[in-house]
């Protein structure tokens, strides 16, 4: 009877739990607890909407050798059940008395030594959804154990995707071209912006996601003002740029990229942006290669954008991508991060058209030995029109 697991077989789970207690070992680490829901998700399969609710704590153990121990609500077993884990210790939550704590705590006590430390991820970009007070209960009733930071075990573990994963975020990004090819069909010039949100995840539902998890953009005339605010009700008019941009998901992987387009016709300002967007796009595949640096990476982009004649917007230019929308690395003029093939990184510098207007562009590639392969379709060097 085939082995139970949920998205990839089970031995790409085991093979992340070797690469995991390698970095444990090398660390000097007794045990990883996890909390959130990709590193739960990375380890088990466990993939549901529930997460949205932030009623319950669910947790994972991985001992420094062994399968992980699945500390979970109730409510979860069935699911957890399907996925590969044998080892499930549940409690009936929520509990506003004892919400996992007496569960958790004894199970930490099972598999690590009175002397032994356990790593939890506590740098950028983790957290620990779990009660603060739940966690010093914790703390408590397993000293002398201590918690440690475990987030470059972590991270330097997830950041290098398997083969199965890149194809995962192949196939997603796949929904997002295939979406992005229908603009036309709703991003009409007389078309509210919000509509045309509306429409867009639609049809990124229609293409195969499962869910869309993030949708962004803006719209304005010769360039738009940012690219996180809600859409609103102003219709699209003649001589816009329309940017849209989605973090759609298919089987716990996120695409995130985004294209512009100009409604009716595009203005030189917004023309020379995109070429020069698209020229630092160029420039960053034809020097990717293992061993840069982020910071290197973000170079190179920002010094082919001042080449071209534009002005660089600040902040990061691109980061992680995986099984959460943004991972780590940063590509900033900060980071120090090694790029590793295996990584796969979104490329999305941003250029200042004119005070209060920007334009940016995103691509989502691997690195491989050899160096960048797109994941997403590449966008046209010329700034498309919807007529």
């Amino acid at each position: 009877m085939p082995e139970a697991s949920l998205i990839f077989p089970a031995d790409e789970y085991r093979q992340r739990i070797k690469r995991l207690q390698a970095a444990m070992a090398s660390a000097g680490q007794d045990a990883l607890l996890l909390t959130t829901p990709a590193d739960v998700f990375y380890v088990t399969g466990f993939l549901t909407r529930f997460w949205e609710s932030p009623a319950r704590p669910w947790f994972i153990v991985l001992p420094a050798t062994g399968d992980p121990v699945a500390v979970i609500p109730a409510i979860g077993a069935d699911l957890m059940g399907r996925c590969w884990i044998s080892d499930i210790r549940t409690w009936d939550a929520p509990d506003p008395v004892d919400d996992g704590v007496s569960v958790l705590s004894a199970t930490l006590a099972d598999l690590v030594a009175q002397n032994g430390c356990i790593g939890i991820p506590m740098g950028l970009e983790t957290q620990l959804r779990m009660p603060l007070g739940d966690f010093d209960a914790v703390r408590q009733r397993i000293a002398p154990r201590r918690f440690v930071d475990a987030t470059a075990t972590v991270q330097r573990v997830r950041e290098v995707k398997s083969d199965p994963e890149i194809e995962k975020i192949r196939a997603t990004c796949g929904i997002a071209d295939r979406t992005f090819a229908r603009v036309a069909e709703f991003a009409t010039s007389g078309r509210p912006l919000d509509q045309v949100f509306r429409d867009f995840q639609i049809t990124l539902l229609q293409e195969g996601a499962d869910w869309v998890s993030y949708v962004a953009g803006g719209a304005g005339q010769g360039g738009y003002g940012d690219v996180i605010s809600p859409a609103d009700s102003r219709p699209l008019v003649r001589g816009d740029v329309l940017m849209l941009d989605t973090g759609a998901v298919r089987d716990g992987y996120f695409c995130d990229f985004d294209r512009n387009y100009a409604i009716g016709q595009a203005g030189s300002a917004a023309q020379r942006a995109h070429a020069a967007l698209f020229a630092a796009t160029d420039a960053a595949f034809g020097a990717l290669r293992p061993d840069m640096t982020a910071r290197e990476l973000h170079r190179i982009m920002a010094d082919h954008l001042r080449a071209n004649g534009a002005a660089p917007c600040g902040g990061r230019f691109g980061h992680g991508l995986g099984l959460t929308l943004t991972e780590w690395p940063s590509i900033s003029a900060k980071d120090e991060t090694v790029l590793r093939a295996g990584m796969v990184l979104t490329l999305e510098p941003g250029v200042e058209i004119a005070p209060g207007k920007i334009m940016v562009h995103e691509e989502n590639i691997v690195l491989r030995d050899t160096g960048a392969e797109l994941l997403s379709t590449r966008t046209p060097p010329e700034l498309p029109i919807i007529t």
